[in-house]
């Protein structure tokens, strides 16, 4: 078992930028690159292992060979072949969409699928820019309906403004967009479940209006007016930081400027490790090791004890894994 890197899938919605290229430090073709999906096991969308004796193989196809020794056992025993999360990078040049996912026992009804449940890690934002999560106040079902149709529904949203290291949890249920001029991480269920409320009007290439999901949406949205909806959390440097621990995954950043060592085994889970910023080598037990730079991401089979990451100079990175 070795530490696994995979092809990027790429993806190119209206609303996409220029950034995800330009912060892996790759030239791509690509004009408005909305999103880089690192680890992926949607249908359609299975991430291939890019490094190492595997390059070639698919996501589920190591899953199918190694099982527990690849995902660690309970994540196994409850996900079998399927990989539980969905590792992406998300470049806002426009607004996205107001929009609400499923829970699992909804996404599992309508689409035989996970819900999806995710978080949102702030790598960078231009002035003034910001998202939505949740209610300003609460409203009923009935006034939701009547704001859809009159393109008032984002009077009664919370805007966040964000900067830099702004941590957002959005549990399925809850109202949320990315706003213009933002760029994040998130981590998320594996599921593709998105429900379109409100689209600014906009038309798609063919110039047709996008599709809304406004009845869907309404049985999926949390009603509930909640506050502090942005996670707190105390910066320290070469230790893990708490971010995101809830059932699906846990979340912590590591802002390193000397060596750190981090177990795997203790989690009974792969860990996935997002570069944010600055570049690391992860070193193995057995005296192998991986550089991951910013924009990298990288996935540790739960059968390796731990590792040691060395920063060149000063990193940043997220890791996750399955509680």
């Amino acid at each position: 078992m070795y530490i696994l890197k995979f092809h990027e899938i790429y993806k190119a919605p209206i609303w996409g930028g220029r950034k995800i290229a330009a912060y892996k430090g790759k030239q791509l073709d690509h004009e408005q690159l909305g999103e880089s999906w690192e680890i992926s096991a949607v249908e359609g969308d299975v991430s291939v292992v890019a490094n190492g004796k595997d390059a070639g193989m698919t996501l589920q196809e190591l899953i199918a060979r190694d099982g527990a020794r690849l995902v660690g056992n309970h994540v196994h025993q409850h996900f079998g072949t399927t990989f539980p999360l969905l590792i992406k990078f998300i470049d806002a040049c426009d607004n996205l969409s107001i929009q609400v996912h499923p829970d699992d026992e909804l996404a599992r009804t309508r689409h035989n699928s996970f819900g999806k449940t995710e978080m949102w890690y702030v790598i960078d934002a231009e002035p003034n820019s910001g998202l939505f999560s949740g209610f300003s106040h609460p409203i009923t079902p009935a006034e939701y309906t009547t704001r859809v149709a009159n393109n008032t529904i984002t009077d009664v949203l919370q805007f966040h403004k964000v900067q830099a290291g702004d941590v957002f949890y959005l549990p399925s249920g809850r109202i949320h967009a990315i706003g213009k001029g933002v760029f994040v991480a998130e981590i998320q269920q594996t599921s593709n479940i998105t429900y379109r409320i409100y689209d600014y009007n906009r038309k798609d290439k063919e110039g047709n209006p996008r599709e809304l999901h406004t009845d869907m949406a309404r049985e999926a949205i949390d009603f509930k007016m909640y506050d502090d909806l942005k996670t707190a959390y105390c910066p320290h440097r070469n230790e893990a930081v708490s971010l995101i621990d809830c059932k699906y995954f846990t979340t912590a950043l590591l802002h390193l400027d000397t060596p750190c060592q981090r177990s795997v085994a203790q989690h009974d889970s792969f860990v996935v490790y997002m570069c944010l910023q600055g570049a690391v080598t992860i070193a193995t037990e057995d005296g192998t090791s991986t550089t991951l730079k910013q924009g990298e991401t990288c996935l540790v089979p739960a059968a390796i004890s731990h590792i040691v990451i060395t920063p060149t100079a000063e990193a940043k990175l997220l890791e996750v894994y399955v509680p």
